[in-house]
This record gives C-alpha cells, sequence and structure tokens, in this order.
C-alpha cells in the first residue's frame, strides 16, 4: 500500500487570474472580472486542519476498505493528500498523485462550463429549443437550460439503451391445498432491438429520434436527474464548435488550466480501459454505455481538480456572472437546502451555496464539494465500488460552515 499524506506542506498551483449577463448571452466584453486572491495560510493553520481531518478520513473512509485518492485544499493550498490502494488490481500497480480515475457524473460540472462559455461566445443560447440544433430532435419545448437543470423531463437513455430487457412470465403451479396458482418469473434477456457494440452520443440522439420514448415529465415542471440531459449537451457542444467534445475540452479547459493528467473517454481509446472494481475486486469490463461522454466519462485526479476548482475563483474559463448562472437554484417545486443549478447541485442556505457533484459510474465513486465561503474544497475519488465515499463530504465539517456541516452528515448520496 502507498501512501503520501501532506503534513503541512504547501503546493503552490499558480493560474492566471483573469477573466452577465442574463439566462440567454453573456456579452464576450462581459469576462474581465476582479481577480480573486487566496490568503496564505499560516502554518499553523495548515497543521490544524491536518490534525483534524485525519482522524476523520481514518474513521470514514480508511476503516472502510477506501482505494483511491483524496485531497481537502483552503484558500487554494493542499492541507490534506493521501493515495490509498491500487489502481490495477491485477498489476498491483499502487494508487499515486498521477493516477487517472473516472469521475463519472462529476464531468457534468465539465460540460455545464463548457456550456456556458459557449454561451459568453454567443454561439449558444440557454432559451433556445434543442430543436434549433437537432432539427429532428422528436420532442417540444425542451430548452438548453432544461437540459443543464434537468428539468426536461427526457427519460434517462442507460435504462433504455442498455441492451438488456427484463422479460415476465407467467406460469401454473398446484398450492399447498391443490388449487392451481399463478406466478410470475422475471428475467433479463439480450434487447436484440439495441445495436450490438458500444453505443455513442450519436447513437443515442438516434434512438431518441427513431423511437421517441415517452417523457418522464413535461418539460420545466419539476427536477428529473438524466443522463439523457447531459449527453445531448455534450452534442450540442460538438454542433456549434465543430470539433468533437473530448477535443473541445482539452483545448479550452485541460490545457489551459494545465490538468496534463484530465482527459475525455470515447470509442477511440477503448484500448486504453481502466478497469474499476466491485467491492471483492472483480474488475468491471468495457460495457455498452461506456463510450458516450458529457454526462461521464472524465478521467482525472485529484490534483487536476483542484485545479479546476482554482480555476472557477479566477474566472479564467467563464465570467463569474455566467459561474453565478450556474449556481442559482432551479428546482423550486420543493422546499429544502436540496437544489439543482446548472450542472452543480447546490446546498442553499438563506446567506450563501455551496455548489458540489457526486457521481458513480461501475465501481467508481467521486466527491467533489465546493466551499466557496470558506475557500475549501473536498475531493475524493475512489475505484474500487465504496458507497462510504459520499460521507466523506463530511471532511468539509473542519471548516467554519456549521449548516453545511450538519447537512452533510444528513446527505451523503446524492450522484
Amino acid at each position: 500500500m502507498f501512501r503520501l499524506v501532506m503534513l503541512g506542506t504547501v503546493i503552490s498551483l499558480f493560474l492566471l487570474a483573469c477573466s452577465g449577463g442574463n439566462d440567454n448571452a453573456a456579452k464576450k466584453t462581459a469576462k474581465p472580472d476582479t481577480a480573486f486572491v487566496y490568503h496564505p495560510l499560516t502554518q499553523n493553520q495548515k497543521e490544524y486542519y491536518y490534525q483534524q481531518i485525519t482522524p476523520l478520513y481514518n474513521q470514514l473512509l480508511v476503516s472502510s476498505g477506501f482505494s483511491g485518492s483524496v485531497l481537502v485544499a483552503k484558500n487554494g493550498e493542499i492541507v490534506f493528500e493521501d493515495y490509498v490502494g491500487e489502481i490495477n488490481h491485477t498489476t498491483k500497480e499502487y494508487i499515486t498523485s498521477s493516477s487517472k480515475f473516472h469521475i463519472a457524473s462529476v464531468s457534468k460540472t465539465f460540460t455545464a462550463i463548457a456550456v456556458l462559455k459557449l454561451m459568453e461566445e454567443g454561439k449558444i443560447v440557454l432559451d433556445d429549443d434543442v430543436r434549433h440544433y437537432f432539427p429532428l430532435f422528436p420532442y417540444e419545448n425542451i430548452t438548453v437550460k432544461n437540459l443543464l437543470s434537468h428539468r426536461s423531463g427526457l427519460p434517462n437513455y442507460v435504462h433504455l439503451m442498455d441492451g438488456k430487457m427484463a422479460v415476465t412470465e407467467t406460469y401454473k403451479v398446484r398450492g399447498r391445498k391443490g388449487r392451481m396458482i399463478t406466478r410470475k418469473k422475471t428475467t433479463i434477456k439480450k434487447d436484440n432491438t439495441i445495436k450490438d457494440g458500444l453505443i455513442t452520443n450519436a447513437d443515442m440522439l438516434q434512438y431518441l429520434v427513431d423511437r421517441h420514448p415517452a417523457v418522464e415529465a413535461k418539460p420545466d415542471t419539476r427536477f428529473h436527474y438524466c443522463n439523457t440531459n447531459f449527453a445531448l449537451l455534450a452534442l450540442i457542444v460538438e454542433k456549434v464548435a465543430g470539433i468533437d467534445f473530448p477535443t473541445y475540452i482539452k483545448q479550452n479547459i485541460f490545457d489551459p488550466l494545465g490538468m496534463k493528467d484530465s482527459y475525455i473517454f470515447s470509442i477511440k481509446d477503448t484500448a486504453n480501459y481502466i478497469p474499476s472494481y466491485k467491492y471483492n475486486y472483480v474488475p468491471y469490463t468495457i460495457e455498452k454505455l461506456d463510450c458516450v461522454y458529457g454526462d461521464k466519462n472524465v478521467y482525472s485526479t485529484v490534483r487536476d481538480l483542484l485545479l479546476w476548482d482554482r480555476a472557477l475563483y479566477s474566472n479564467k474559463i467563464i465570467s463569474k456572472a455566467s459561474l453565478d448562472l450556474a449556481y442559482t437554484p432551479y428546482s423550486n417545486e420543493r422546499a429544502g437546502t436540496h437544489n439543482y443549478g446548472l450542472g452543480w447541485r447546490l446546498f442553499t442556505y438563506p446567506d450563501y451555496t455551496v455548489p458540489y457533484h457526486n457521481g458513480w459510474w461501475h465501481g467508481n465513486n467521486a466527491v467533489f464539494t465546493r466551499l466557496t465561503k470558506d475557500t475549501a474544497t473536498v475531493i475524493v475519488l475512489g475505484n474500487r465500488f465504496n458507497p462510504r465515499i459520499y460521507k466523506a463530504k463530511q471532511l468539509a465539517s473542519v471548516f467554519n460552515q456549521a449548516n453545511v456541516s450538519d447537512t452533510l452528515q444528513k446527505n451523503s448520496r446524492q450522484v
């Protein structure tokens, strides 16, 4: 087992600080914002956070057989970092700071920011009907903003296109009293109506066009978390940018931020598939839906995600006005602290908001929580299925947000 714990070590991750609009478009001239300035931590402060985090980390993660990476930062500085387990259980290769993890639905934060960047450039309008980009799209009155906020009502392709179908058969048996009774048996069989091989985003769109599966709700009537929304958003980015989505994100986010260990997995990467693991170390092999991106498929590291966190303060990718738009709650049909913005889950309080996202795909679990009021960040990536990873948000309790601490302890598993 390889373990690296930061004991008050300061890692400087310098990002150029540079650089509102309404819901439809932000002006290109709205980019320059006041540069965000971190307040450096003292050695005593770093030591304090390390001492507070360590027992929580051991209790929440280490004791549960955690395999993955964890990083906690305050004011842009790493105050706790650890790497435990194996990135490849077959070769016994240890997890290190450069080990890449599938971050699952945390990928949605990148898709959302890409859309908002294109909005600022006048290439996407949030109030546009999806049919403006795809004329054959079979559903009416669904906007780009509905996709970003999970208010489209669309069905989830993950439940429709995995190539499996449940078949229920009835049969009769003789009961204890000699009477014939009817029983049911459900088996999972191959769905021969779904194409063989790996599914792409284009296949997903074509499925919606050809089959027009029933919606879950009318557009903009309620929140319904759905991966279809963000797979479609990736296609919209491709449509307006004129390049494939993985290349767009690389050129416009990963490369400018120095995220050298991050990429988007697509069908061309199947030979380099990195497996994740079930709790008993049985690996997940590549499956039918593993090449759809936008909703998932970003591979990254905790250090690269810290660069992502820092960039969101610096306004380097989008303006503060557009980021505020992403952090605005849009699902208010139920009262409470839980909400969803544009590609971000939110804990909302009267005087501040905590944006975050969790993720799950196969054996991968991910947590990315930004305590923007305290300029603190909790990042946890795992490659062996472990629901305790979602409880790791409680590491944020070492910072000065009592309401957040209470909420994180009560709610631990939204992805």
